[in-house]
């Protein structure tokens, strides 16, 4: 059974930092593809960004440039390295992966506030 542990989420001022990990147990961690999406209140989940298990990055318009995705495979985690934020990232930042044969599992999501 593999399962996604978010940590790192919380307050922040605007023009702040914020680092999200996800530790994932029960899968092969490195042949995996992982992901951060995000859902703020009344709105859909939305992508910002993936990391492929070769490394390759992916990444939202309105973070690119401002966010870092990155993965330590011996550590079965994956990052993202939050810069200059902006009080509309606020949201539950949630942890996907999914596996190479396309099953998709989730996180419990880590609350993001950024005050203004």
């Amino acid at each position: 059974q593999v399962h996604l542990v978010e940590s790192g989420g919380g307050l922040v001022q605007a023009g702040g930092s914020l680092r999200l990990s996800c530790v994932a147990s029960g899968t092969i961690f490195s042949i995996n593809d992982m992901a951060w999406y995000r859902q703020a209140p009344g709105k859909q989940r939305v992508l910002v960004a993936t990391i492929t298990s070769g490394g390759t990055t992916n990444y939202a318009d309105s973070v690119k440039g401002r966010f870092t995705i990155s993965r330590d495979d011996a550590k079965n985690t994956v990052y993202l390295q939050m810069n200059s934020l902006k009080p509309e990232d606020t949201a539950v930042y949630y942890c996907n992966l999914r596996t190479n044969m396309g099953y998709v599992y989730w996180g419990q999501g880590t609350q993001v506030t950024v005050s203004s």
